[in-house]
């Protein structure tokens, strides 16, 4: 936590943000709830004058960790929202995925959440698992719309080097058509679908801005930062980043980089793609997918119907 305040000072000072300027803030990564809300007051100490007086401040949270007094001091901090690892309400899933904390662990950490008085309440959920079935996705969008949340993720179970799974990659079963369907039953019970994995009542305006392209800080051991078309990574290594808490390395982003990357994000998103931004080429492709209803074209921005077709709508768009 020492490191992290470091590098905090010395980013804050390096990048000369202004007082007032932070939009948002997002604490994760790792497992936030296990750390006691008084080892963040000299980052919230720091943070405070450099917070917009309207910044959404979230805090990522696992059910089984976060108790009403860890809740509640995160919301005394100037935390407003917070978001819970929930994967599934069904123990046999849980179990499965091997979590740590079942559906009432689940159930009374967001209730907790809104007893603490958090404005935003989210949840993420776990799917294309051979554990599920559409009943059982069907039960736990049900159950988490039950509950006092206004945002819901829902990522698609997939297999990372040095988990658990990573010799069982055969748990991991995506079927593009039962993941249209999850999505339509989440859009169903009232949560609107503004990227390819989030669903809310509210929009995350942490989540909006990397979609955005807008510039932000990255502070931690692998937490990387975006300021100016530049990429900066600190040491991942704790050990390495406790002693050197700054950067280990930059990547300069070229023009045709940035080009692809907005396109890529725009597709996934309600941010969509500038026509400004695309050459006369690829604005005939984009025009080629609006004829044919894949795309819709309003004030100067193609928006994307279908963002399960965002990657190949990319493909085909760029020169």
């Amino acid at each position: 936590m020492q490191a992290v305040l470091s590098q905090l000072q010395n980013n804050l000072e390096h990048f000369g943000v202004a007082h007032g300027s932070i939009q948002s803030l997002f604490i994760g990564g790792g497992t936030p709830s296990t750390i006691a809300p008084q080892l963040y007051e000299p980052l919230f100490k720091i943070l405070r004058p450099y917070l917009s007086a309207t910044a959404e401040c979230t805090v990522e949270a696992n059910p089984n960790s976060a108790t009403l007094s860890w809740l509640a001091g995160m919301q005394q901090l100037g935390i407003n929202r917070v978001s819970f690892g929930v994967q599934s309400f069904d123990n046999e899933k849980l179990k499965n995925l091997g979590r740590s904390h079942n559906r009432n662990d689940a159930v009374d950490a967001i209730s907790n959440a809104s007893i603490a008085g958090f404005e935003h309440i989210s949840l993420d959920l776990i799917y294309a698992s051979v554990f599920d079935t559409p009943l059982l996705l069907e039960e736990d969008i049900k159950q988490a719309s039950s509950l006092p949340v206004d945002h819901l993720s829902a990522y698609a179970l997939t297999i990372e080097e040095g988990t658990v799974f990573q010799y069982h990659p055969e748990v991991a079963s995506e079927k593009l058509e039962e993941t249209r369907r999850l999505f339509k039953m989440i859009e169903h019970h009232g949560f609107k679908q503004y990227e390819i994995s989030n669903f809310g009542t509210y929009t995350s305006r942490h989540n909006l801005g990397y979609w955005q392209y807008r510039p932000y800080l990255g502070i931690g051991a692998g937490a990387v930062g975006c300021i100016n078309n530049t990429r900066y990574y600190p040491h991942r290594n704790i050990d390495a980043y406790i002693q050197a808490p700054c950067f280990s390395n930059t990547e300069v982003l070229l023009e045709h980089e940035i080009k692809r990357e907005r396109i890529f994000l725009g597709l996934r998103s309600v941010v969509g793609v500038a026509d400004a931004l695309l050459n006369t080429a690829e604005k005939q492709r984009a025009r080629l997918l609006v004829d044919e209803e894949k795309l819709t074209l309003r004030q100067g921005t193609f928006y994307n119907t279908d963002y399960l077709l965002s990657d190949e709508i990319a493909l085909f768009i760029e020169d």
